[in-house]
């Protein structure tokens, strides 16, 4: 296999990652460098609702459950959208701000990418 894919980071991804748990960082980061070299992670599953295909990240530590959202669908680097800690009282539906974020970043992926080959 080539080179691995390179990640960008959009809004606070990169920020609130950092701010995450030790355990919730190294179980991320391992799932990011696996998708990096073409994998996909047991962990990961696809966001409904979103085109180009949305995937997330999903990790447990400590009855908390943190997702990290991404796409390999736009470009050749893997976009990093969002990063959260799932808060929401209603079941395992992702909370509306959370959604409006991953949209609002999957567009600016979309718009770095359309600016990349327009040369711009």
């Amino acid at each position: 296999m080539g080179s691995p894919r390179k990640l960008l980071w959009l809004g606070d991804s990169l920020k609130t990652l950092r701010d995450l748990p030790e355990d919730v960082k190294d179980s991320i980061g391992y799932a990011l460098h696996l998708i990096q070299e073409g994998h996909t992670p047991s962990n990961a599953k696809q966001l409904k609702g979103f085109k180009p295909a949305v995937m997330e990240i999903v990790t447990d530590h400590n009855s908390n459950t943190y997702r990290t959202i991404y796409t390999v669908k736009i470009g050749k680097n893997i976009y990093v959208l969002h990063c959260f800690q799932k808060k929401s009282k209603s079941g395992i539906k992702t909370p509306k701000q959370d959604i409006e974020s991953i949209k609002s970043r999957l567009n600016e992926a979309m718009l770095i990418e359309k600016y990349k080959f327009e040369g711009t």
